[in-house]
């Protein structure tokens, strides 16, 4: 099996010949912005991870994974605007650049381009359950993404509801990756459905991770404002947790503070954060997330192909566990 760099700059080279050039340029100039804004591609090397991890050529899963990371790019562009976001990977949002309009319309052709990848496969029952299996993955996206937007502006939140909704928003199409990747290398679909888990319990991880660098990582190596999710008020798993071990002051001041309308922002953050180091929060998410990952390699162990060729699964895994952006 090839290394994550390796079918990265396989995958790279794949995206860039989908640049559009055709009219009208306010319709696909956002599209190439977007795709070509970088990322680390995870979830497209991971379906070409798991396509060889069958037996199968990286490039029987360029399709999926093109799908994959359309569908991907999709939703972020749209969450973008729905945060009111302003950076994404350290550059402007597609609607701070081109506008609203334009990048929910742009969107929707993202959308639509992300189905007409997997036409390319002939089998139709292939074709089938990699349908289903993106299908799958968006509507839990809407899902969580719902409940995420709810979240805000609900008191009863608890932490077995967030862990829910990162599931849905973003760990299904994580999972749906090695899936659709195990599909298109030949994997019988008992065994695609181990990866699937795996990638479920992986993507939880991975955005404990990504709430937790939100807080307190580096916002240059992050590539977005720390502190944003506290900003708006959202209820991550830091927050719930930070409440259920917070005395009765602390929490006092945390609601008091995730409700304010007139403090300024950046005390806010900080005043939050340190309320957060005084609780070892972020001990605490590490552990949790460190769990996540032990349950994932439990999952990929269970996956019926020699153990060689689990290693570069194992390493991209652990990888992403000690990332800091």
């Amino acid at each position: 099996m090839r290394s994550f760099s390796e079918l990265q700059q396989l995958f790279t080279a794949a995206l860039e010949e989908q640049v559009i050039r055709r009219e009208p340029t306010g319709l696909y100039e956002p599209v190439n912005y977007m795709m070509a804004l970088g990322g680390k591609r995870i979830r497209p090397v991971m379906a070409m991870m798991a396509c060889e991890l069958f037996g199968g050529e990286a490039s029987d899963a360029l399709p999926a994974a093109l799908a994959v990371e359309t569908f991907h790019n999709f939703t972020l562009m749209h969450d973008d605007i729905m945060d009111e976001a302003p950076l994404r990977r350290g550059q402007q949002t597609v609607h701070m650049r081109y506008g609203v309009s334009q990048g929910i319309l742009s969107g929707d052709l993202m959308l639509i381009r992300s189905y007409a990848f997997l036409a390319e496969y002939a089998n139709s029952e292939l074709y089938r359950g990699l349908m289903n299996a993106l299908n799958d993955a968006a509507v839990k996206v809407c899902e969580g993404q719902q409940w995420d937007m709810a979240f805000e502006a609900d008191a009863s939140v608890t932490i077995t509801d967030y862990l829910r909704m990162i599931e849905y928003k973003t760990a299904a199409l994580l999972a749906s990756a090695l899936e659709m990747g195990a599909l298109a290398g030949g994997a019988p679909v008992a065994e695609a459905r181990k990866l699937y888990e795996f990638g479920r319990l992986l993507g939880i991880a991975f955005q404990l991770l990504d709430d937790l660098l939100d807080s307190f990582g580096d916002p240059l190596k992050f590539g977005k404002k720390v502190g944003g999710d506290i900003a708006r008020n959202k209820k991550t798993f830091l927050y719930l947790k930070a409440l259920e071990l917070a005395d009765a002051s602390q929490k006092s001041e945390l609601e008091h503070l995730y409700s304010s309308e007139t403090i300024d922002e950046s005390a806010k953050i900080r005043q939050v954060l340190q309320i957060f180091s005084a609780l070892g929060i972020p001990e605490v998410t590490r552990s949790l997330i460190d769990d996540y990952q032990n349950l994932a390699f439990s999952q990929l162990q269970a996956v019926e192909v020699p153990g060689k060729r689990k290693e570069r699964l194992r390493e991209l895994a652990a990888i992403l566990g000690g990332r800091e952006h």
